[in-house]
């Protein structure tokens, strides 16, 4: 016989008991990003974007970081606290935008463009941050390019966001390199449209990291805490987000009062979906999952995240949906 859901749902909330209290014994932070499963953000002790999360890898107390993100995240999160030990729970939960670019690709690039400074989005190995001038998230990018002195700018790897940054920054050129985050460009100009017959009263949202042609239709564009904001703190209750199901699902839970809707196929980062509670709890018991870097990548690296930061330092960072 099938075990029943409220089985199931009963045994959810045992483990949760025992992951809160082995993070409190083992004196553990819970960093998750937002396009995690939703009972591994309930479970967190800060939910976030790429920057929100930096800062708090920096700011923490705690001994040990269990990321629940990706890999270049859990990386992000040991340059900028190197003397404590990160966990990565599934250390499979890798990015398909990081993995198109390499050390060797930008040396080419940037042969191609000498003397322009390198601004590396966070979404990428902590050996190309090494490569890079500074580093940035959808987040900050505007601010972070329009901060350098230099009318030419190298950005990699993400050419939606690099496009968009582009825009917002005319008087700049950007030479952008071809990595695209293939989750976002799922999403289709013709599926927008469709959405905008079917919902005529919605504000359409979008992430940066889409397809410009898709950006481009939106009422709002903005990285994943932009978003967050948007809507809760607006006045509308239709929107159409163009995002990730997680940032999606999160949405509709916090906000009932609102409605969401999104396009089809639902747009889904298989590699975010790794971790679990099961898989997070045995990492902080075991320890087996350890983002190690070589201190001849870590210190460069760190200095990128760490320019990036004291520009950013100066803006509001958002606080997070679970605190």
């Amino acid at each position: 016989m099938a075990q029943s859901v409220i089985d199931r749902t009963a045994e959810k909330l045992e483990l949760f008991g025992k992951v809160r209290e082995l993070a409190k014994t083992k004196n553990v932070v819970i960093l998750t990003h937002i396009y995690q499963r939703l009972e591994v953000q309930r479970v967190a002790d800060y939910v976030g974007d790429s920057l929100m999360l930096s800062k708090q890898a920096r700011e923490t107390d705690a001994e040990i970081i269990a990321f629940c993100g990706v890999h270049f995240m859990a990386e992000t999160a040991k340059l900028l606290s190197p003397e404590k030990k990160v966990l990565l729970p599934d250390i499979q939960s890798g990015c398909p935008m990081a993995d198109m670019i390499n050390v060797d690709d930008l040396r080419a690039f940037k042969k191609d463009h000498p003397g322009a400074p390198v601004v590396c989005y966070v979404n990428s190995s902590a050996a190309v941050k090494a490569e890079s001038d500074i580093c940035c998230t959808s987040t900050n990018a505007v601010d972070i390019v329009k901060s350098l002195n230099s009318s030419e700018v190298i950005f990699v790897p993400d050419k939606g966001l690099g496009e968009w940054v582009q825009y917002k920054l005319p008087e700049k050129k950007l030479h952008i390199y071809d990595g695209f985050c293939p989750t976002h460009w799922q999403i289709t100009s013709a599926e927008v449209d469709k959405q905008r017959i079917n919902y005529p009263e919605a504000v359409i949202i979008a992430h940066p990291e889409c397809d410009p042609e898709v950006w481009r239709r939106a009422d709002f564009v903005g990285s994943t805490s932009e978003i967050y904001k948007f809507v809760e703190e607006s006045a509308g209750r239709k929107f159409i987000i163009l995002s990730e199901q997680g940032l999606v699902a999160r949405i509709q839970a916090d906000f009932p009062e609102k409605d969401i809707a999104t396009v089809f196929p639902l747009p889904l980062c298989p590699n975010m979906k790794y971790h679990s509670l099961e898989n997070l709890y045995d990492a902080i018991d075991q320890e087996y999952t350890e983002i190690i870097i070589p201190e001849e990548i870590l210190i460069p690296a760190k200095a990128t995240i760490d320019r990036m930061l004291e520009i950013s330092n100066q803006k509001q960072i958002w606080a997070g949906p679970n605190r």
